[in-house]
């Protein structure tokens, strides 16, 4: 299971790291799908199949990635304390235990720079896409950042193109630089009607459409995950950023305190690269 600890320091400088957010994906429909059989892709990777029950550190995109980059990943749905894979240095830290990798940054990204990480961002949704000073704030993290209207939630082709920018990004590097990659997936946003058969922009978005999406991105996940082990083994963490409300309860979107938004699928795993 991806709650198994891992000792981050033996990973950190050995291997690959590749981040990536499902933006919005909702625990319920992620894990339905993997029952029924429809994201076979991810169901190989995912440790035992099943994804893991965690809480979001946050209700949005914005601020659940500013605590995730602080290294406050979604947290275990279960009684804690949860040690952490990576933190801060911050005095008192409950969650700071003998395998997290401590930086001395105020986020991951520039702790994995100091110790020799290329730290590269693939944007999706509009907080990362550089049009102004707030869609600048997290790429800005980064030594490296793209984002372009394909990669964007309007896109019905945003996840190929990211991965395409992707493997760009590995074939640039010399082989013996380390990575980390974060890929921000904006397919399962709204607007998401598009990736529905049938669907129409007057149909709107449904959590069927939000379904749909997460099959796409899962028809691509291959050639993302080939990429990044195609140098040396990497360590990969998948989760959702929070979840979104298609009238549950009432509510829409997200940005609310609702068990939907609030309870996101995670796994981390490893991909073996070439053997050595």
């Amino acid at each position: 299971m991806s709650g198994q600890p891992i000792d981050m320091n033996q990973v950190v400088g050995r291997d690959d790291i590749l981040f990536v957010t499902l933006d919005t994906l909702r625990y319920d429909v992620a894990c339905a799908l993997i029952e029924q059989g429809r994201i076979p892709n991810l169901a190989s990777v995912i440790p035992g199949g099943q994804w893991e029950k965690r809480h979001a550190p946050g209700s949005f995109t914005y601020a659940s990635h500013q605590a995730m980059f602080a290294g406050f990943l979604p947290t275990p749905a279960s009684r804690g304390p949860h040690p952490r894979l990576f933190a801060a240095r911050f005095a008192g830290s409950e969650s700071t235990a003998g395998g997290t990798f401590v930086f001395e940054r105020a986020d991951v990204v520039g702790g994995l720079s100091d110790v020799g990480y290329r730290t590269v961002c693939i944007g999706g949704v509009g907080f990362f896409n550089k049009a102004a000073p707030l869609g600048s704030v997290l790429p800005g993290l980064f030594d490296e950042s793209h984002w372009d209207t394909s990669f964007g939630v309007t896109s019905p082709h945003s996840f190929e193109m990211q991965v395409d920018c992707a493997r760009t990004v590995v074939a640039d590097l010399d082989d013996d630089q380390r990575l980390f990659l974060f890929v921000n997936v904006s397919a399962l946003h709204q607007p998401n009607w598009f990736h529905l058969p049938g669907a129409t922009r007057e149909s709107g978005d449904t959590i069927e459409s939000h379904a749909a999406a997460l099959e796409y991105v899962d028809r691509h996940i291959g050639r993302l995950l080939a990429a990044m082990s195609s140098r040396r083994r990497c360590f990969v963490i998948l989760c959702s950023d929070h979840g979104t409300a298609y009238g549950d309860d009432g509510f829409t979107g997200h940005r609310i305190g609702h068990e939907a938004v609030w309870t996101v699928p995670y796994a981390h795993f490893f991909v073996e690269g070439p053997k050595e």
